[in-house]
């Protein structure tokens, strides 16, 4: 219904309005009316988008930048060909309690009727009465916006950006390193020891901070335990290992991840769900990853007594205190981690905060901690990773466009053909393509079109196709060197240590790792999540 028809009453009877869900989601109605043409060169468009990620490297554009200009190119077009809304957007809106839109067109016949005016018609009527009483909002204002605002999601941006600060600036405690090394004494020196916990901890660390931040963390560790116990023979397999546990990490919790959160607010899947469901996964596959790495690169046990009093030695002289400057701020940043994350974990569950959603609850804990350097958060300001918010921003605004022109529609039609071959198909099909499609592009741009065509098919919650997505776009990351930003710094990191390894050669080593991850993945959500 477009807003023309809504009954403009806003001073007399609280700003009554009715208006589809959609439209107060999204902005307009989508695909409504779109010629097939338009749809397809809509459709070249996002081939265009995701073929330039793909090659990111090549074009030496940041992704935001790339993102940017492809959606600066959709909003131009849709508003060439008509596709986009531009009607005032209506806000503070909320689905009908039981009998009020009766009482509501009562009442706006009433007002009609007493100012001698003739009502033909009404939001109610029987040519408008098609739409049901939970396609319909009521309350809220109108309020004129550009037609891009209401189509980013700002509830993600505001995740990634306060976790990103939060994590930013507890880090600076030394609070991670500290416990890396602390992990490194546990081992004694020795290698298959140090293995499986660098594992360990590189899967912890991916849950609770970003991928690329883990990597960084314990690769340079490795990097620096293996040099000081003359073991650098072993770096290659240490960090390739390491680059792929990332994205298995990332599969731990609700905010270890990008597509997590699209996927998982997509899905209304709660942090704990998440966890619960996705743990088992996790434990078995990074287990089975690290037999497969002791085997594959010869990492085996000390086996002379000797040998393992010469390691002890020298992993003793690591001390974990050098990187604590204020032993105040490494006991608040502790507590404020664990809060942090308890408190995420129970968001759904907390008065006024469930309310308020967990973009609230990560910009606040970034806030307490941006205290502690209230005269000089300057430098936290520079570190995030602006890059990715914008891509961000950039990446909803296409997505938006594409929903106008009628491309998820496509997409979506052809996804329900898979769907219809039956969970046990459709649900194998979606996680090997969404893997595959992963591994040569940024997973962010599959996870969020994936999200929002099985949102538009009302999937349920507990439906298996939302994860999927959530297996396939992450352990898809570790087929290629490029498939995820961790995997890329784990790369990075090789080379630094002047180590040879081209894009062949990583696929070549990390190929069957993924495979059977991928594997694991798919018989984990047949076998368990039907």
């Amino acid at each position: 219904m477009p807003l023309s028809q809504l009954p403009q009453h806003f001073d007399c009877i609280n700003s009554v309005s009715l208006a589809p869900a959609l439209l107060l989601a999204s902005g307009g109605e989508a695909g409504h009316g779109v010629s097939p043409g338009i749809t397809l060169l809509f459709g070249l468009l996002l081939i265009g988008l995701i073929t330039c990620l793909a090659l990111e490297e090549k074009l030496h554009a940041k992704k935001s930048v790339i993102a940017g200009v492809f959606a600066l190119i959709c909003l131009l077009l849709g508003a060439v060909f008509g596709i986009l809304p531009f009607e005032e957007i209506v806000v503070g809106s909320h689905e009908p309690k039981p009998g009020e839109l009766e009482a509501l067109q009562i009442q706006t016949e009433g007002e009609g009727a007493s100012a001698g005016e003739q009502t033909e018609s009404s939001p109610l009527d029987e040519e408008s009465g098609a739409q049901t009483e939970s396609e319909l909002h009521v309350g809220g204002h109108e309020v004129s916006m550009p037609v891009y605002i209401p189509a980013i999601d700002w509830g993600v941006i505001a995740i990634i950006l306060g976790s990103s600060l939060f994590v930013d600036i507890t880090s600076k405690s030394g609070l991670f390193t500290w416990i890396a090394i602390k992990v490194t004494k546990s081992t004694r020196g020795d290698p298959l020891k140090l293995l499986v916990a660098y594992g360990i901890m590189t899967v912890i660390f991916s849950a609770v901070l970003n991928n690329v931040t883990a990597m960084i963390i314990v690769g340079s560790l490795t990097a620096v335990s293996l040099d000081k116990l003359r073991r650098n023979n072993l770096l290659l397999g240490f960090l390739l290992t390491e680059g792929l546990l990332t994205n298995i990490g990332g599969l731990l919790t609700l905010i270890s991840s990008v597509p997590n959160i699209i996927v998982g607010t997509a899905a209304d899947i709660s942090f704990a769900e998440f966890f619960k469901t996705a743990a088992p996964m996790v434990i078995v596959t990074t287990a089975v990853t690290l037999y497969m790495a002791s085997w594959m690169f010869g990492i085996k046990r000390l086996k002379t007594d000797e040998q393992r009093e010469e390691a002890a030695a020298l992993v003793s002289s690591f001390d974990e205190n050098d990187s604590i400057e204020s032993p105040s701020f490494f006991w608040f940043g502790a507590g404020m981690l664990v809060l942090f994350i308890i408190t995420i974990a129970t968001t759904s569950t907390l008065p006024y905060i469930s309310d308020l959603d967990m973009g609230f609850v990560a910009l606040a804990f970034a806030g307490v901690m941006l205290l502690r350097y209230k005269s000089n958060p300057e430098q936290f300001y520079r570190a995030l990773d602006w890059d990715l918010l914008g891509f961000f921003m950039a990446l909803f605004i296409v997505i938006n466009v594409m929903e106008h022109a009628a491309v998820l529609d496509a997409i979506g039609v052809v996804l329900a053909k898979v769907i219809e071959q039956g969970q046990f198909v459709g649900t194998a099909a979606i996680l090997v393509a969404s893997a595959v499609f992963s591994s040569v592009t940024d997973n962010i741009p599959l996870a969020a079109m994936l999200a929002k065509i099985l949102s538009s098919m009302n999937t349920p919650t507990e439906s298996p196709f939302w994860w999927s997505v959530v297996f396939g776009a992450n352990l898809g990351g570790n087929i290629t060197p490029i498939g995820s930003a961790s995997t890329l710094v784990a790369v990075t990191i090789i080379h630094k240590h002047k180590i040879a390894l081209s894009f062949a050669g990583f696929v070549k080593a990390a190929l069957p790792f993924a495979l059977v991850q991928i594997a694991l993945a798919t018989i984990y959500v047949l076998a368990f999540l039907r």
